[in-house]
């Protein structure tokens, strides 16, 4: 199932802002009717243990207040109520702040940083709820004759409604999405891969360059070579020929002498 949402919510990501926003908000609405479940029918549970007297007694403090019976004497929406269908809110929110920060806008903030700006939006809301509710319980009561659990999960559908619409943009600014692992190490791989790429680029160029200049000595050091051997061959030519000259002057000389001596000894 988690492998088949995250191909979802890659597919919608793929699709531009747009759809991916779309996504998010039909996940947010799913979340939200779990959460609208909770806020509906935990209040009742809530309140079982609590005594008749509890549930109807008076109360006002700071904004909140309802002192005012109906016809028969009794407080509708008491203490008791008030306080069911507050914790019956917080538990909504905190089940809602978790499941949306992981799988609808499959965030990683920070929950140190995330959880306490939460909080502090979700007491404005609940506050507000608390002021609203006991005031819509006491409508649907007096005025449309709905029965007291009736009036109770009207009104907490109501409250929650708004919520809902609130809670969407905030959401959406507090959760920004993750950066997955996978997609990091990806980066990370093609930006060594780019820098290998650029390392194997300058060797190569260094390699050509480096042949190129040895070639050249190559080539030098050939030409050197071939003049240094026509050189010792044009020595070696001009010396021979001297050679050759020297032995005739050498052999004219011997033949001169030869005929000296022989005239000297027929005289």
């Amino acid at each position: 199932m988690a492998k088949g949402l995250k191909g979802i919510d890659d597919a919608a990501a793929s699709k531009g802002k747009g759809v991916e926003t779309l996504w998010q908000f039909i996940k947010f609405i799913v979340v939200s009717l779990a959460a609208f479940v909770i806020q509906i029918f935990l209040p009742l549970i809530i309140k079982l243990p609590m005594k008749e007297e509890f549930l109807h007694r008076a109360y006002d403090f700071w904004i909140f207040h309802n002192e005012a019976p109906d016809e028969s004497g009794v407080i509708v929406a008491g203490l008791g109520v008030f306080i069911a269908a507050n914790l019956a809110n917080v538990i909504a929110q905190i089940v809602s702040f978790f499941i949306n920060r992981d799988k609808t806008f499959n965030s990683d903030a920070n929950i140190a940083i995330t959880l306490p700006i939460y909080i502090v939006f979700t007491i404005a809301l609940i506050c507000f709820s608390a002021w609203l509710s006991p005031t819509l319980i006491t409508f649907f009561e007096t005025k449309w004759n709905f029965a007291e659990n009736l009036a109770i999960s009207v009104s907490g559908a109501v409250c929650g409604a708004i919520q809902f619409f609130l809670y969407f943009p905030f959401d959406k600014l507090l959760f920004p999405k993750k950066k997955e692992a996978v997609e990091a190490v990806e980066e990370a791989v093609e930006s060594a891969e780019d820098k290998a790429e650029d390392a194997v680029e300058l060797a190569e160029d260094k390699a050509d360059s480096t042949i190129e200049f040895v070639e050249e000595k190559a080539d030098d050091v050939i030409d050197s070579s071939d003049n240094a051997i026509e050189f010792v061959d044009e020595t070696v030519a001009e010396g021979t020929d001297d050679g050759i000259e020297f032995v005739g002057l050498s052999e004219d000389a011997a033949d001169v002498a030869d005929e000296i001596i022989d005239v000297t000894d027929e005289e």
